[in-house]
């Protein structure tokens, strides 16, 4: 019987089955495309998840530094520009690499710990029995499982097969187009790399630009075609199923600009895309006996912002040591379903957070006069900071005991002096095992029962006020410095019963 069968191979799959693997759980990744279709979608991740990647050892391997990562001095939010400079402690960092990157990236790791990838193997059944999911396949392949894991989309056809209900609203007044595109070198800013739109001005880079007629964005990637992209809301709604063009594109940044701009197609393949309308939904439940859902499969939003990974890949990582410990036997009563109890919460701000930068970008003199209020409370440091640690998801606090402080909340980046060197906590976490760091020396005793699942460390702490913490596999403290007694009731909570 397979442990773990994951259908869908894009970065939340491939990210939870890396997780499963590292805690000794063999997960079988079935994805209905033959191949990577290379298809453009997301340009890069946004916030803490680019330190969760740092913590795993994979943000070296994306990004090609062999420094940590750093936060972002700006940012947008709802077509505003974010000075992060003003911030004492600025949580929000950006990793620009594209999706197709990404997959690689994480299948190339998937294999390296032994993961059972498996394309072009469509699932079209699933039937649950009391002690195991059996999966059917297109080809008439049967599979029995322990568990099944949807990471297939928004569109899902586990959620579907699972029978899980998929409420939420679509609103279709909205039309985006997209394309990479090449430009006049005479339109490019030499000082901030911006589009010189004659007629207009200056479009600023990896910015949206609100007009009172619509939204245009400009990224001039480095090494790869620049991407432009526009939105508006047309009095008519259109349904219109030809193929996006590039001629649609430029017709619809005059209309936002007010002016014509010239548009060239880069050299190889184009990006093309038109999206009408906005869904926001969230499953009704993300488990439904042993079927659960992450990433898009269990929730959809606008992808203003860009929230989609930091909220996916954050999912996977917190399920991936639930579901692991509950398949290896050592799961307390009830952890598995901590995973939407803690996950679901952060989804609604993330709704919450693309709803309203929805409403910011929108047209009308309405929204223009919220605007300029909005930007006199966004030269307040706490307003900012406010918005960066929602967008960044590091305002992200998970149920833990009151009188614990720092648990349920993510781990500082934690320095720790052993050995005669220091470590980083991000080299202590690529095994996703649970850690225990002691600067006293007098926990490692108690947490000795557990030593077949919970590492501990010794050696004097940085980066935070506690002489100890313990850190769950996802990153995020599960108690911080007390007595014995709330260790131990800590490490059972979380960890089970030692054997």
């Amino acid at each position: 019987m397979i442990d773990v069968v994951i259908v869908g191979a894009g970065p939340n799959g491939l990210m939870l089955a890396c997780e499963l693997a590292l805690a000794g759980v063999h997960p079988v990744v079935l994805e209905r495309h033959a191949a990577p279709t290379g298809e453009p979608r997301a340009n890069g991740l946004v916030g803490q998840v680019v330190r969760l990647l740092d913590r795993r050892g994979l943000y070296a391997q994306l990004s090609g530094e062999s420094t940590p990562p750093v936060p972002q001095p700006a940012f947008a939010f709802g077509a505003f520009p974010l000075d992060l400079t003003m911030l004492a402690e600025n949580p929000h960092y950006v990793l620009g690499v594209p999706q197709a990157q990404l997959e690689a990236g994480l299948a190339a790791r998937a294999a390296e710990l032994g993961v059972d990838l498996r394309r072009g193997h469509e699932v079209v059944d699933l039937r649950q029995r009391p002690d195991a999911v059996e999966v059917y396949l297109a080809d008439g392949t049967q599979l029995t499982s322990r568990f099944v894991v949807g990471a297939d989309g928004g569109r899902s056809a586990t959620r579907r097969l699972a029978g899980i209900e998929f409420p939420g609203v679509t609103n279709d007044r909205s039309i985006s187009r997209t394309a990479t595109v090449t430009v006049p070198a005479s339109s490019l800013d030499p000082e901030t790399g911006g589009l010189r739109v004659p007629g207009y001005g200056v479009v600023a880079p990896f910015q949206h630009t609100r007009t009172g007629r619509g939204l245009i964005a400009w990224a001039p990637f480095p090494n790869r075609p620049a991407i432009l992209s526009t939105t508006e809301w047309p009095d008519t709604p259109t349904n219109d199923e030809t193929p996006m063009s590039l001629a649609e594109l430029r017709a619809s940044v005059a209309r936002v600009l007010g002016v014509d701009m010239p548009l060239g197609a880069p050299d190889g393949p184009a990006l093309l895309r038109r999206l009408t309308g906005r869904n926001t939904r969230i499953a009704a439940r993300y488990r439904a006996g042993r079927v659960l859902l992450v990433g898009d499969a269990a929730h959809v939003h606008p992808a203003i912002g860009g929230p989609g990974l930091n909220l996916g890949l954050q999912d996977a990582v917190n399920l991936g040591w639930k579901l692991a410990a509950t398949v290896r036997g050592w799961a307390p009563q009830g952890l598995l379903d901590t995973y939407e109890s803690e996950r679901r919460p952060v989804a609604e701000r993330v709704v919450m957070s693309t709803q309203a930068q929805s409403a910011l970008i929108g047209p009308g003199d309405e929204i223009t006069g919220l605007r300029e209020l909005f930007a006199e409370l966004l030269r307040k440091p706490q307003v900012t900071g406010h918005i960066a640690a929602l967008m960044s998801g590091a305002d992200t606090s998970y149920p833990a005991d009151p009188a614990d402080p720092l648990a349920g909340r993510c781990a500082p980046d934690v320095v720790v002096h052993a050995d005669r060197r220091a470590i980083r906590l991000a080299e202590l976490t690529r095994t996703a095992r649970p850690l225990l760091l002691d600067s006293t020396g007098v926990y490692a005793e108690v947490a000795a029962p557990w030593r077949d699942r919970v590492d501990v460390v010794t050696g004097s702490l940085r980066g935070t006020t506690a002489t100890a913490l313990l850190v769950r596999p996802d990153c995020f403290i599960a108690w911080s410095a007390g007595d014995a007694p709330s260790l131990r009731a800590s490490l059972t909570h979380h960890f089970g019963l030692p054997r």
